[in-house]
């Protein structure tokens, strides 16, 4: 056995991963059975606007981690992933129960990075010095970004088609992030589905209730928003302006991209997209959805500082609500407005991570084995997971054990973890792209030039034109 040389980028002009981003440096922990977690606001899906891989290659400076597997045996995995409070604690539970059930002689050798990019950087610095070995067995990687590596790097990664895993029994749009090709390459691990939550005792104020919120148009939502900021002071809604994935999430649940296809973007002569803008520029010049300056004014202000009455994001934000423990049994979730409405619900997925299996793995058919027993459907791995560190499955059998079936005080006892399970088996496929990040940022923008006072036609067609020169086009 030899001691193996995880190395990792740490780019200069960083992407600021917001997602289960730990604050520690990259470190190695053996990896026994999962301790009590606090789970800790995470999105995948909020990454800021990533540069080009050849960028950060060529931009970066280098750091290694000296991963110890000179006594490691047959039956031990090296596995690369971030946040001791989300992801991590999922991957021990995976490892208690394939050892309580399958091998007791089965070991996890959990590689933690500081955030979600170092992954990513690691793949770029083994595939731009064309030797993988410098991987580990395992790593985990966000959905948004896995098309692009891919494509990138085809000899990256190993495909799982014959892991013996029913993909039926997880939800068509999760999926869609880890098969390229029509090959499966990853195991799916969070859930990224959009959860509309209210603060029920504030809409009762303005008179209404949960059941009201279901199945409205953006337009009800508006009028109601109005009338909650009337009597409330509250705004019914708040996203960061700069990350702003409201245009992603509203277009998703009407089954509309950005993208016509990976490298073409589908802007200024989509008139959903037209539209679903001009809902937000009304909704911001209402006092129904106020946009933060950043991240960090979106979550500490607006969200934990009690300045909405509302909340919607992918479902990773729940920790962030609960910080606030005055308001529990407060909070009820929901299903997304439509810009149709009448009864019509919408359902859209932001963020979200799987696990996939590198080129360097030498025990692949063990690999397969421990993720399909574990992430393929196990619901010991997923109650744990969701007890130990907040994470959702998307694997739909799973998602009906009674951890999942059981109240949240915190939503007024709502069985909320089945209820986003049963909404993520609805999300529509729709056109992803490799510059996913890149959109967003012209887009976002192109919103703010609109509210203040630029003509929306001339604005978003500004956008498309700089997201073209920015892809190259």
């Amino acid at each position: 056995m030899r001691k193996k040389l995880v190395s990792i980028l740490l780019a200069t002009v960083t992407t600021v991963s917001l997602a289960a981003c730990g604050s520690s440096t990259a470190s190695t922990t053996a990896s026994s059975t999962a301790g009590d977690s606090t789970a800790t606001a995470t999105s995948d899906a909020s990454a800021a606007a990533s540069e080009s891989t050849d960028t950060a290659a060529a931009t970066a400076a280098t750091t290694a981690v000296n991963v110890d597997t000179a006594n490691e045996g047959d039956d031990t995995l090296s596995v690369y992933a971030w946040d001791a409070n989300f992801n991590i604690p999922a991957l021990k539970d995976a490892e208690k129960d394939y050892q309580d059930n399958v091998d007791p002689n089965f070991k996890l050798n959990i590689i933690q990075a500081s955030q979600s990019s170092d992954v990513e950087n690691a793949i770029t610095l083994a595939a731009s010095a064309g030797d993988y070995s410098t991987l580990p067995d395992i790593v985990l990687f966000q959905d948004h970004y896995f098309h692009k590596y891919v494509t990138d790097y085809p000899d990256a990664f190993q495909s799982v088609d014959d892991a013996g895993v029913d993909w039926t029994d997880f939800g068509a749009e999760k999926l869609s992030y880890s098969t390229v090709d029509n090959k499966h390459y990853g195991f799916p691990v969070d859930n990224g589905t959009v959860i509309m939550a209210y603060r029920v005792d504030l809409l009762k104020q303005a008179g209404y209730t949960i059941d009201d919120m279901k199945g409205i148009s953006w337009d009800d939502f508006i009028k109601i928003g109005q009338e909650v900021y009337a009597k409330t002071g509250k705004y019914l809604l708040s996203m960061d302006g700069d990350g702003n994935d409201l245009v992603y999430m509203m277009l998703q649940a009407e089954g509309v991209s950005q993208f016509k296809d990976n490298t073409t973007p589908y802007i200024s002569d989509n008139k959903t997209l037209v539209e679903v803008v001009n809902k937000i520029v009304e909704m911001q010049q209402k006092n129904v959805l106020y946009l933060a300056n950043d991240w960090s004014e979106y979550t500490d202000q607006t969200i934990m500082g009690d300045m909405v009455a509302g909340v919607m994001n992918g479902n990773w934000i729940i920790p962030t609500i609960e910080q606030v423990k005055d308001n529990s049994g407060k909070w009820e979730i929901t299903t997304m407005p439509t810009l149709e409405g009448n009864g019509k619900e919408g359902y859209a997925s932001n963020g979200g991570s799987s696990l996939y299996i590198t080129a360097n793995c030498k025990k692949a058919d063990l690999a397969k084995k421990f993720l399909a027993y574990t992430f393929g459907g196990s619901t010991v791995t997923y109650d744990g997971a969701l007890k130990d560190g907040g994470v959702i499955t998307t694997c739909i059998s799973a998602g009906k054990s009674d951890a999942y079936q059981a109240g949240v005080a915190y939503f007024n006892n709502q069985p909320i973890y089945s209820q986003i399970v049963a909404m993520g088996a609805n999300v529509p496929v729709i056109q992803q792209s490799d510059y996913h990040y890149d959109c967003r940022t012209q887009i976002a923008a192109a919103i703010q030039n609109i509210i203040g006072g630029a003509d929306a036609t001339s604005a978003l067609k500004d956008a498309e034109d700089q997201l073209n020169m920015d892809m190259g086009n």
